[in-house]
C-alpha cells in the first residue's frame, strides 16, 4: 500500500544567500534587461536603474535610524515604491510588514501595533479608501509633530511616516524627502549593513486572517521567499526573456514572492498594469509589452476573457503563467490555454505560512492533472496527506489534512507563539488545515476546508473574525458567518444574525455598519435573520447545516455542481 507522501528532488540547489546579494548578482548581470515596468506611473527601469533607486531608498532608512529587523510597514497598492522598498528592506536588513490595502482603521491599528512598526510607508489614497485621512483618525498627534518623530497614544512604536503623495500633510515625508535623506548614507555603511544578514534572518511580516478573530504574522525569512520565487519561476522555464504580468497585489505572497521575487532571481521583467485589477488594463500590457505570463486568480481569468474588447488583443507572446488563490473552473482553464494563448498556464497551491507555494503543474503534464489538479510537490519540499485523529499518512486517494515540510516553512507567527505550535509540529510539518487527496503519480487534490475559511476571489476570510466584529454591534445577540458558493468569486460572505430581545434591524443597517469598519470583501453579502441556529447534540454549531439552508434559500444549488481543478 501506497502512502500519501512525497519529497521534490531536483539537481538544482536552493539558494544560500540574501535577497539584497541575489538582487546584486542579477542587476551585474542582467544590468541592461528591463526589470520593472509600471504603466500608470510611467516607469520603465532596467535593472541597474532599479538597483540605483533600492540603495537609495536603503541608504535612506539607514540614515532615518532603521535597525537591523526593525519593522517597516507599507500600505499601499501595486506601485514602482512597493518594488523599492521590498527590495531596499531586503538589503538593509528591516522587516518589511506587508499591510492589505483594504484595512481600515481597525485592522491597521492592530498590525501597526502587534508588529511594532516603527515605519510606514503609505499611499495617500485607493479606490474608496483614504489612507491618510484614516491615519490622522487613528493618530491625529502627526499634525502636530515633526516628521519622524511621532508620538502617537493609539500608535505608540510609530515614529515616521512616509505618503506618497506628493504634497503630503503636516507630520509626514514625502516619499522624494525620504529619498533625498540618501545623501547622508555612505555606499560603505550599507555595504557593512548588508554583509551583516543572514539568509535565515526574518525580512518580511505577512498578515493573514485568524480563527481567534484577529489576524497573524507569518514571518518569513529570506530563504523562505527567495527560494520559494525562484522555483515557482523555474517551474514555469523562467529565463531573463520572460515578461510577466502581475496584476495580483503585492502585499500577497502571490505578488511580491511569485511575481516579484519569481522575475528578480531569473532577470526577468515585472510589469504592473494598474493599481488595483483592471482587466482591459492586463489585456493591453499583455499586448503592448509582449509579454509571455500572466498571473491571476480564477475571478481576474475570468474577468479578462470576458472582457468586451478581448478580441481586438493581439495575445500571440503569452506563453505561460500562474492561476491560484482559489479552485479553477476546468472550462476556464481550458479557455485560458486556448484563447490567451497560454498553452503552458500553471496551476499552483501554497498558503502565506508556506511563502507560499507547496505544490505547482508542469508544463507537459496530461491535460487532465492539469486541469483537475493542483500539482505535484514543489523542489526541495516534503509533503504528506494525514488522518487528523491519528497523525498517520493516509494511503493514497484517502482524504486527509495536508502537510508541508522543508525550507519554505515560516519562522512562526510573529510574537504568538501559541499558535506557532498549533500551526507547525515539533518534526516541523506545517499543517494547512486544508483536506486533500494525493493520486498514485502524487498529484494533488484540495478537496475542501477543515476549518470554515472562506475563499472570496482569492482572498482568506476567517468567519470568527467577522463574527468577533459583528458582536460589537449593540443589537446582536449571537451571530455566525459561513461561506456560500458565487459564480464570480468562488465564495461570498453569509451571516446568520440573532438579534437581541426587542431590537430590531435591517440588512441595509447591518451592512451600512460593516463599510468602512472591516475590509470590503469581508462585509456579509447576504444577511440572514433568525431565532436559532442548526446544533449538534454536544450544543456545537452545525456551519454544514446552515450553509445547506443557506443554499436552498439563495437558489444556489447549482452553482454547488461546478466543477474546478
Amino acid at each position: 500500500m501506497e502512502i500519501s507522501y512525497a519529497s521534490g528532488i531536483s539537481d538544482t540547489p536552493l539558494l544560500g544567500i540574501t535577497i539584497g546579494d541575489m538582487f546584486d548578482d542579477i542587476a551585474h548581470k542582467f544590468s541592461d534587461n528591463e526589470a520593472l515596468i509600471v504603466h500608470h506611473q510611467n516607469i520603465r527601469w532596467t535593472y541597474s536603474q532599479l538597483k540605483q533607486a533600492v540603495e537609495h531608498c536603503a541608504k535612506a532608512l539607514i540614515s532615518l535610524g532603521i535597525q537591523k529587523g526593525e519593522r517597516v510597514g507599507i500600505w499601499a497598492p501595486n506601485r514602482y515604491e512597493w518594488t523599492v522598498l521590498q527590495f531596499a528592506t531586503a538589503k538593509m536588513g528591516a522587516i518589511l510588514v506587508n499591510i492589505n490595502p483594504s484595512y481600515r482603521v481597525h485592522e491597521l491599528e492592530y498590525a501597526l501595533n502587534q508588529s511594532e512598526c516603527s515605519m510606514l510607508v503609505t499611499a495617500s489614497q485607493f479606490k474608496v479608501s483614504n489612507y491618510e485621512e484614516m491615519l490622522i483618525e487613528l493618530a491625529p498627534e502627526i499634525l502636530l509633530s515633526m516628521p519622524g518623530q511621532l508620538k502617537a497614544a493609539k500608535l505608540p512604536k510609530l515614529k515616521t511616516v512616509v505618503s506618497l503623495n506628493v504634497q503630503p500633510p503636516a507630520g509626514m515625508l514625502s516619499w522624494e524627502a525620504l529619498m533625498e535623506k540618501a545623501k547622508l548614507c555612505s555606499d560603505e555603511t550599507l555595504m557593512e549593513r548588508q554583509n551583516s544578514l543572514s539568509a535565515d534572518d526574518a525580512i518580511n511580516i505577512q498578515y493573514t486572517s485568524g480563527t481567534t478573530g484577529y489576524p497573524k504574522g507569518a514571518t518569513l525569512s529570506h530563504h523562505n521567499i527567495l527560494n520559494n520565487g525562484y522555483f515557482v519561476a523555474r517551474t514555469m522555464n523562467f529565463t531573463h526573456k520572460d515578461r510577466l504580468i502581475i496584476p495580483v497585489p503585492l502585499y500577497h505572497c502571490f505578488g511580491m514572492v511569485m511575481g516579484n521575487l519569481g522575475c528578480m532571481t531569473h532577470g526577468a521583467t515585472m510589469i504592473y498594469p494598474s493599481e488595483g485589477f483592471e482587466p482591459l488594463a492586463v489585456l493591453q500590457a499583455a499586448e503592448q509589452e509582449k509579454a509571455t505570463a500572466i498571473y491571476g486568480v480564477p475571478t481576474m481569468f475570468i474577468a479578462e476573457l470576458e472582457t468586451k474588447e478581448f478580441n481586438s488583443f493581439d495575445l500571440s507572446s503569452l506563453r505561460t503563467g500562474i492561476m491560484a488563490g482559489s479552485p479553477c473552473p476546468i472550462e476556464v482553464m481550458k479557455k485560458v490555454q486556448t484563447l490567451m494563448n497560454m498553452s503552458e498556464v500553471q496551476v499552483a497551491y501554497g498558503m502565506t505560512e508556506t511563502s507560499p507555494v507547496s505544490t505547482q503543474t508542469k508544463i507537459g503534464a496530461p491535460l487532465e492533472k492539469q486541469v483537475s489538479t493542483v500539482g505535484q510537490v514543489h523542489p526541495h519540499l516534503e509533503i504528506k496527506i494525514i488522518d487528523q485523529e491519528t497523525g498517520k499518512t493516509v494511503p493514497r486517494g484517502v482524504s486527509g489534512e495536508f502537510c508541508t515540510r522543508g525550507y519554505s516553512v515560516m519562522l512562526g507567527y510573529w510574537n504568538n507563539e501559541q499558535q506557532t505550535n498549533e500551526a507547525i509540529d515539533q518534526a516541523r510539518w506545517m499543517h494547512t488545515g486544508d483536506l486533500a487527496t494525493m493520486d498514485e503519480e502524487g498529484y494533488v487534490n484540495i478537496v475542501g476546508r477543515i476549518k470554515d475559511m472562506i475563499i472570496r476571489g482569492g482572498e482568506n476570510i476567517y468567519p470568527r473574525e467577522i463574527e468577533e466584529f459583528l458582536y460589537t454591534h449593540p443589537d446582536i445577540s449571537d451571530v455566525q458567518v459561513i461561506g456560500v458558493p458565487d459564480n464570480k468569486y468562488g465564495e461570498i460572505v453569509v451571516a446568520w444574525v440573532k438579534l437581541k430581545e426587542g431590537a430590531s434591524s435591517t440588512e441595509e443597517l447591518l451592512k451600512e455598519y460593516c463599510n468602512g469598519k472591516i475590509a470590503h470583501f469581508k462585509v456579509p453579502a447576504h444577511i440572514k435573520f433568525t431565532d436559532s441556529f442548526p446544533m449538534t447534540v454536544t450544543g456545537k454549531i452545525r456551519k454544514v447545516e446552515m450553509r445547506a439552508i443557506s443554499i436552498k434559500e439563495l437558489n444556489l444549488e447549482n452553482l454547488t455542481n461546478t466543477k474546478t481543478a
